[in-house]
């Protein structure tokens, strides 16, 4: 019968898709708790999550993960405590006191072949052309930031933001678009996350529109002024959260070739901070609370 297979071969495998040393230098990937040199830490069911909050710790826990992989990092910036009494650290003590790792792949997980972007372009079913920010150390061409896609038939950019937004998880504040709704869109830069960084990248390659995460006003507004770009702006969280699904696929293709018992699954604990969208109203009125159901929170499900 296949065996549970060690800690440190699954953190191993997940090091090989993911290598560490391809994250960006201020970012903090890689196992953050976990007794991976012991041999038998074994490992039987692993948890994919967009951020390791202690909800998601909980759920870890309570779905029998021996090992819960999230893209968003638990300490980013440095810390003197992990005291039980903070949240970060309630995380902590709540994986190590029932025996889960945690090992998070962030930047390295936005570059990679296939990456975050790729991910994210497949939820909306566009076709990857080429990395929007292409990675220089690889030969191939593949890795890098960001994709640049093309949709299987142009589409207006009002069509466009609601198919973003039947394809992504519910999050409170949707998908908007800044552009001529009616504008015809056939290319399409993609970014995971925040990506107002990359506009001047994504206005040379010479794309229709561009769907991100965390726009800002002055970036937007000086992006919509240079050219005639549409923007697509989405959640963080939804924009991330396929990943999730691509990664457990590939582990899973990892556990089925070297014989591991070994499940995955992907948490649809929706972990995005808002929770409610206030629509504004034509005519100056005052604006109307939107009430959102629990049927709208359903974690993780496209509309």
């Amino acid at each position: 019968m296949p065996a549970h297979p060690a800690l440190s071969e699954v953190i191993a495998a997940l090091d090989a898709l993911w290598p560490r040393e391809r994250a960006e230098q201020w970012d903090a990937v890689g196992t953050v708790c976990g007794d991976v040199p012991n041999p038998e830490a074994r490992v039987s069911r692993v948890l994919f999550a967009v951020d390791p909050v202690w909800e998601v710790a909980e759920e870890a826990v309570s779905t029998g993960a021996q090992l819960l992989v999230t893209h968003h990092p638990l300490y980013l910036r440095g810390t003197t405590t992990v005291a039980a009494d903070t949240f970060k650290g309630r995380v902590v003590h709540t994986l190590i006191g029932n025996g889960v790792a945690l090992h998070v792949a962030h930047t390295n997980a936005d570059t990679a072949d296939p990456g975050v972007s790729d991910a994210l372009a497949g939820a909306l079913g566009l076709r990857v052309l080429r990395p929007l920010v292409p990675d220089t150390t690889d030969p191939h061409g593949r890795r890098g930031l960001g994709r640049i896609c093309e949709l299987d038939r142009p589409l207006p950019l009002a069509e466009f933001a609601e198919l973003a937004a039947a394809r992504l998880p519910v999050t409170a504040q949707g998908v908007r678009a800044a552009g001529d709704p009616g504008r015809l869109v056939r290319t399409v830069a993609v970014c995971g996350g925040s990506g107002d960084s990359l506009f001047d990248a994504v206005r040379a390659s010479g794309a229709d529109a561009y769907l991100t995460a965390d726009l800002r006003h002055h970036p937007a507004s000086e992006a919509r002024e240079q050219s005639p770009l549409a923007l697509v702006d989405a959640a963080h969280f939804a924009t991330e959260w396929p990943w999730c699904e691509q990664a457990a696929a590939q582990l899973d293709a990892i556990a089925e070739r070297e014989g591991w018992d070994l499940r995955t699954a992907v948490s649809r604990t929706v972990t995005d901070p808002w929770t409610a969208h206030a629509a504004s109203l034509d005519g100056g009125a005052a604006a109307q609370q939107t009430s959102l159901s629990a049927s709208d929170f359903t974690p993780g499900a496209p509309n």
